[in-house]
This record gives structure tokens, sequence and C-alpha cells, in this order.
């Protein structure tokens, strides 16, 4: 048995982020759109810091225009994680890169989104969910209608709300009706802190916001009790080391603190992120772990329950995901 064989489970994954290279240029090409300086010489998406990373993202997104552009994008996420052995995932949707913010446009393309994903379901094996985000540097007023496009689609597909974007902008506080409105429309919340705002801005998520996940979270470490007060209050981390890497959150794998954080009782999750960007899979990813702090079969298949446990879907997709873990 390797860890190769066991199923795994995703719950911090960008929509637009996963999308392959050779898909973008294709819609690129497609509408006649100049990409300069998204791509490198390899066609590989260019970027030098977390700064560039966002501006070579936002460009590469302004391609995707339609609800079938995004029909298209969910087959080919999907394929990809799918080749990887992930039978269950979540990913970050925003409407403001699908129909502007506006309720009308956003229900097209959510539609052309879950039928592809029912497709994915059918005939790869791949469960996906929908997590609508808000861009935290596109302020807290623009955040209002986006939670609002979450409340009047919450049920069985979309299952969250949260927050992405530049985390040195504001403060997660700043955002506190648009997290309420989700909350009382019955969505599970989550939100990217940690990763460069300091362990500062994971309590501000957790006390300001009431999240029970939190995206990367990695800076935790630099404060004890935060450390001890998310493991006590079971919140979850979203942690993505290849991304952390890749970007310069910190230097190594070696450097991690996901092993330390996992050791003083975190529940920690592993996933890709935005993983074409950072090259990376969850295969990889998983590989990574296993190279640099000996984790085996054991270990992955604690990661697989505690993802599951902190899925956000609902109890019957659960116990479905639950059998698949079992069978191997």
């Amino acid at each position: 048995m390797s860890w190769k064989d066991i199923p795994k489970v995703e719950l911090h994954l960008h929509h637009e982020g996963a999308a392959p290279p050779a898909f973008i240029r294709g819609l690129a090409q497609e509408r006649d759109v100049n990409l300069t300086g998204v791509f490198d010489d390899n066609g590989n998406y260019l970027f030098g810091d977390f700064a560039q990373f966002l501006r070579v993202y936002e460009a590469a997104t302004a391609v995707l225009k339609s609800p079938d552009d995004y029909r298209r994008l969910t087959l080919a996420v999907l394929e990809e994680s799918a080749k990887h052995g992930v039978v269950y995932t979540e990913s970050f949707i925003s409407p403001d890169f699908c129909g502007g913010g506006d309720l009308g446009a956003w229900r097209e393309y959510l539609h052309a989104i879950r039928e592809a994903a029912d497709e994915a379901e059918r005939t790869m094996g791949i469960t996906l969910r929908g997590i609508v985000t808000c861009i935290r540097h596109f302020g807290p007023d623009r955040a209002k209608p986006i939670a609002l496009c979450a409340a009047e689609t919450a049920g069985d597909w979309i299952v969250g709300f949260g927050m992405g974007g530049d985390e040195t902008m504001g403060a997660q506080g700043d955002f506190a009706y648009s997290f309420d409105l989700a909350r009382e429309a019955g969505l599970r919340l989550t939100t990217h802190a940690g990763e460069w705002g300091g362990a500062k801005s994971i309590w501000q998520a957790v006390r300001d916001l009431k999240v029970e996940r939190v995206g990367h979270g990695i800076q935790a470490i630099d404060d004890l009790a935060l450390v001890d007060y998310l493991a006590e209050h079971e919140i979850v981390l979203e942690v993505c080391p290849g991304s952390n890497v890749a970007l310069g959150a910190v230097p190594s794998f070696k450097a991690h603190p996901i092993a330390k954080l996992r050791e003083r009782g975190v529940r920690v999750t592993v996933s890709t992120d935005d993983p074409p960007f950072f090259r990376t899979t969850m295969t990889r990813e998983f590989d990574e772990l296993e190279r640099t702090f000996g984790w085996g079969e054991a270990e992955f298949r604690e990661l697989a329950q505690t993802s599951l446990d902190a899925a956000f879907c609902d109890a019957d997709t659960r116990d479905r995901i639950a059998k698949q873990l079992e069978q191997t």
C-alpha cells in the first residue's frame, strides 16, 4: 500500500487558479486576447512575488467571459484533480469573476459550473462543491453583493462562504457584515489568514468572522497561544505547502510548520491552492511531505479523514465519500 493509492480530499482550490495554462492560452487565442507577460517561454504562468501573482491571476482570469467558459474550465480542472486521486474537492468561486456580482448572471454561471461538475462526477468519479468567495482587496462594500449571491444560492452545492485576495489590505473584521449574511443563510465559513498577515490576522479571523476553517494559517506557529486555541476549538487549517514555498511565505518544505502544527494538535489538511501557478499537484504535495517529514500511510489516512470531517458538504455526500476512503 502506498499513499498514492489513498483517495484524496482537497478543501482549498481556487477555481480559476486551477486553470491549466494551455486552457487559458487556448481561450486567449480564440478571442485574440494578448496575454503578454502572463506566461514564460515554456508556457507556464510567470510571476516573481505575491503581488505579481495576483496581477497575473487576474489577467489570466479575464479571458473567462461566459458561463460556457466556466463549464469548460470546470471539466479541465476536475480532470486534472482526478488524475491525482482526488475524490472530493471544494473550490473557491467568486461571483466577481462570474457575472460581475450580478445575481442573475451568477445563477447562469453557477448552472454551467454545476452541469460540468455533474458530468465529471459521472465520468471521473470526483465530487465538487462550491465555496463562494469575496475578494479582500476589492474592499468590504464590494463583498456585500457577493455575500448576497452566496446567500441566495446556498444549498447542497454552494456550501460555504470565504474570502481570498490580498491579506495585507484592511482587517478581517471589515468584512463582518458579509460573513454574518452568509452565516445566516446556513453557509459555513472560511477565510484566508496567516499566510502574509501574521498570527494577528488569524486571531481576527476566528474572533471577528467566527470562521471554522482558515485558509493557510501557517503563521499561527509564531504564537503558541494561538496554536493551542486552534487545537482546542478544532479550527481547521487549509494548508497549501507547495504554494507557501513557491510564493516565499516559507523558504522550503523543510522549514514549513505543518508538521509542528500537527504535532501540537492542530487539525491540518493539505491542498494545492492554485496548482498550475505553483507547479504542483496533490501527488507532488504528498510526495514532498513523505520526503521531508517521513509521513506514511497512517499520516495520509488521518489527513484524508481530517479533510473529510472538515468538509462543508452535507451528511449524505460525506457518507458517500467516506465509503470511497474505506475501500482502499
